[in-house]
């Protein structure tokens, strides 16, 4: 079978992890509103049957068909990934987002049915492994994305200068809809829009920790790597995960400030000395 030319690994695996990230946002939106029980507690099936039959039990029953999706696509990469001759940390990427797939269906599956379809039912660590199995999908992805895309752009400098800017405006909108500040009411709608502006930038942190590091540019690297955590951090607390006591609502709010700070500057950094390195390569000579 011929693929067509546009068609390409780096392009695939873009996609799929376009597609990770929205299926998260997704799950989260499902969640918050309340949809992820309006199945009648039932999965695979929805209202005692294939189709929902109300639009809180659509909205749960799109997200499966959406994760079911993903995962063929996720697979997809995998294979394509194993039989090409791909960079080794490339087709690791993709086999560890493979392999967790599967498992990311059955806490999934745990997280709606309630001592159902399941024993044990549903807990608090379920819910916590569901959700971080899902992002390290997405970072796995991603990953993937980012080596098999850096022939793209040759120069390296041009590369992390991408990154930490798309890590400002990505943590800039996490913080105006961030749990850990009033500026919006953090309901359904906000928390998909969290998490999917956090997870952008997430993914440009690992690139900059990447690429700074191909540079390197230890201190920078490790300040990218810092603000990784901390915002990583800022995500977990604000997924419900735990009681959302004031003890912890300061310690998210102390997360979301440090990753603002360390993402800030990092790329007020690079700006600089890519800057400062501009104007000398200007500067006149005396010959």
């Amino acid at each position: 079978m011929d693929w067509p030319e546009w068609l390409t690994f780096r392009r695939y695996v873009a996609a799929a992890t376009g597609m990770a990230g929205l299926l998260i946002a997704l799950g989260i939106y499902t969640a918050a509103s309340g949809s992820g029980l309006a199945c009648a507690q039932q999965w695979p099936l929805c209202d005692g049957g294939v189709l929902p039959q109300t639009i809180p039990s659509f909205v749960e029953w799109f997200h499966r068909l959406w994760a079911m999706i993903t995962g063929f696509v996720i697979f997809g990469a995998a294979v394509w990934a194993w039989r090409a001759d791909l960079p080794r940390v490339t087709t690791a990427a993709t086999l560890t987002a493979a392999v967790l797939t599967p498992l990311q269906a059955v806490f999934g599956a745990v997280t709606v049915t309630l001592e159902g379809a399941v024993p044990g039912g549903y807990s608090a660590p379920v819910h916590a492994a569901h959700f971080l199995t899902g992002t390290t999908i997405f970072l796995g992805l991603t990953y993937a994305a980012l080596t098999s895309a850096e022939t793209r752009v040759p120069d390296r400098r041009a590369r992390v200068r991408l990154a930490t800017r798309t890590a400002v405006v990505g943590v800039g909108v996490s913080l105006l809809l961030s749990r850990a500040l009033p500026f919006v009411q953090f309901g359904p709608w906000a928390q998909a829009g969290f998490y999917l502006a956090a997870l952008t930038t997430l993914g440009a942190l690992v690139a900059a920790v990447r690429w700074l590091g191909a540079l390197g540019r230890g201190r920078l690297r490790a300040a990218a790597g810092l603000a990784a955590v901390a915002h990583a951090g800022a995500m977990l607390l604000g997924r419900d995960l735990v009681y959302y006591a004031e003890t912890v609502e300061l310690l998210n709010l102390v997360f979301a400030l440090v990753a603002a700070a360390l993402v800030a500057g990092t790329a007020w950094s690079v700006e600089t000395e890519d800057g400062g390195r501009a104007d000398r390569a200007r500067a006149p000579t005396d010959d």
